[in-house]
């Protein structure tokens, strides 16, 4: 049985729930309907359970058979076939009792759907095979059908495409040679790809049975070599040559994500930035976007506005890349009228990305749970010399330096960047290795941000002056609604004694002190203005409840 989501409008854990049957969708009529239904019902669509339930075709109706009436489920069974009910195809409801479910958005660990590629750890090295016997740096001619390994999956042809399918862009450059001698188990073989796969599962290959050990006679592991993407690449050269390279090209980039590779997909045409609709958005189409922004391929393309809703325009709609565009712009689209999609359907990505090792050299202690504590880098990794352990001193450490902290950890924003930390004082590392931290907020590591280096020079080295973050998954982003400003500014004269309260909140010009009150007037600028929080958080006040006070002008 396949299930899905349906309907209008909602977010991407609730709808109509619609059940492929028989070779065709169809409904679920709400007579008897209960919650016990539900958690069935998402958990075949991949959520923990469910959080609610809607009769009377709340997202629209359906369309074609009823398949399913007078349901009853205990809530603990594995498929909505094995709870009681009229039988396949036995119903007297209209689509006007359509049933629909609300999700709990929490997917089960391991779930996979179309749109969800869950990448355990692949042990294939992916490349290309020297002929046996061959001495030279790099072959003429690959071998044709033979076995090669699994740790080193092999192909007859040698294929920019097969490297395509793994990394950002393939480059198969030359054949690397193993010189250790070591026991290779040979597994997979033939493997022929598109370029278009968004992992090296979904080409096609061959397993090699038998002695695994025997196979592949004299030839050689697979080899890949993969270009890195602008945000990895060592050197301004060439980063420098990348921003030269986008010059002139359609701008991409992605918001509201909490670590590297991940965010809602916006794109810049005629001048504004403006995000895409969720309407037919799979893993092909997102893998376009990673890659264009120097990731690898995607491993999960989101919709529902899971990271957050746009704002302005919504400048594409129903994406159908096939997967070898260089860039979005390249792929199918339409273009929308506004009751075709809202911002509650905006589209994300989440890109596989180079694994650099950053998370290693730096750790927290202290905090009451992972997202929070003392940082704690690792210097001196150079020249054999053994890793050790020092604090970051806290002098001139801000929010910037803690976006930077967080991103390195992959713990996403950074709440607060604090500089002193003696409430974290539960490790025995004392020694301070790192001051002068001044980053610019966008750096992958602590070590890419200007800092005094070996000649360390701090005012307070003691402990509790040492830097600390405290992490967050989400975060709010607040963003000015600049056109209301504009368009709703005026001057106007407004009497003294009408101003009481906005002198007594500093809303006046310092001048308006010397004034003879309650008598004259001033001349003000005023203006509606609109606060939107984009992001995936509430915003509150930096001030708890506790310390409010009450103010008669409010």
């Amino acid at each position: 049985l396949k299930f899905r989501l349906a309907g209008y409008p909602r977010k991407h854990n609730e709808g109509r729930v619609e059940v492929f049957y028989n070779d065709e969708w169809g409904t679920i009529c709400d007579d008897d309907f209960t919650l016990a239904n539900a958690h069935v019902l998402c958990r075949h669509l991949g959520f923990v359970a469910a959080t609610g339930w809607a009769h009377s075709a709340k997202y629209g109706k359906g369309v074609g058979r009823i398949w399913l009436d007078n349901v009853n489920c205990a809530g603990g069974e594995k498929s909505i076939g094995d709870c009681k009910h009229r039988g396949w195809g036995n119903s007297d409801c209209s689509h006007e009792e359509d049933a629909g479910v609300i999700c709990k958005d929490e997917r089960i660990p391991g779930f996979k759907d179309s749109n969800v590629i869950e990448v355990r750890k692949l042990l294939a090295r992916v490349g290309r095979r020297c002929c046996p016997g061959s001495r030279r740096a790099s072959c003429q001619e690959p071998c044709r059908g033979a076995a090669l390994p699994w740790g080193s999956p092999a192909w007859p042809q040698s294929s920019l495409n097969t490297g395509r399918a793994g990394c950002g862009s393939g480059l198969l450059s030359s054949c690397r040679l193993f010189t250790e001698r070591q026991q290779l188990n040979y597994r997979l073989h033939s493997v022929s790809c598109t370029g278009t796969e968004v992992h090296l599962s979904m080409c096609a290959f061959e397993f090699y049975q038998g002695n695994t050990s025997a196979a592949c006679g004299a030839g050689m592991p697979a080899v890949v070599s993969c270009v890195p993407g602008p945000l990895f690449a060592t050197g301004n050269a060439h980063k420098k040559k990348q921003r030269q390279q986008q010059q002139g090209q359609p701008r991409i980039r992605l918001k509201g994500g909490a670590k590297v590779g991940e965010g809602r997909v916006e794109v810049l045409k005629s001048s504004e930035w403006g995000t895409i609709c969720d309407d037919r958005w799979n893993l092909l189409s997102a893998s376009v976007v990673c890659r264009e922004l120097g990731f690898g391929s995607a491993k999960e393309a989101l919709t529902g506005a899971r990271m957050g809703q746009g704002m302005g325009p919504i400048h594409m709609n129903e994406v159908q890349c096939l997967g070898t565009e260089k860039s979005l712009w390249s792929c199918p689209f339409k273009n929308i009228t506004q009751e075709d999609c809202k911002h509650t359907e905006d589209a994300a990505v989440r890109c596989n990305i180079p694994y650099m090792g950053y998370e290693n050299l730096i750790r927290l202690s202290g905090g009451r749970s992972r997202f929070e504590g003392r940082v704690e880098v690792a210097v001196g990794a150079g020249d054999g010399d053994k890793l050790r352990w020092g604090l970051v001193c806290g002098e001139g450490w801000g929010t910037l330096e803690a976006m930077v902290a967080c991103r390195q950890l992959g713990l996403g924003f950074a709440n607060h960047g604090l500089q002193e930390t003696w409430y974290w004082d539960a490790s025995n590392v004392t020694e301070m290795v790192l001051s002068g931290v001044k980053c610019a907020g966008h750096e992958m590591s602590l070590s890419h941000c200007q800092h005094h280096g070996t000649s360390l020079n701090c005012r307070n080295t003691g402990t509790r002056f040492a830097a600390g973050v405290i992490c967050s998954e989400t975060a709010s982003d607040l963003l000015l609604h600049a056109p209301l400003v504009q368009e709703t500014a005026y001057i106007e004269d407004r009497p003294l004694h009408m101003l009481y309260c906005a002198a007594e909140e500093n809303c006046l010009s310092s001048s308006a002190r010397l004034a003879n009150w309650p008598y004259g007037h001033r001349r003000l600028l005023r203006f509606s203005s609109q606060i939107h929080n984009n992001g995936r958080a509430d915003f509150r006040p930096k001030a708890g409840r506790h310390s409010w006070v009450w103010h008669e002008c409010h």
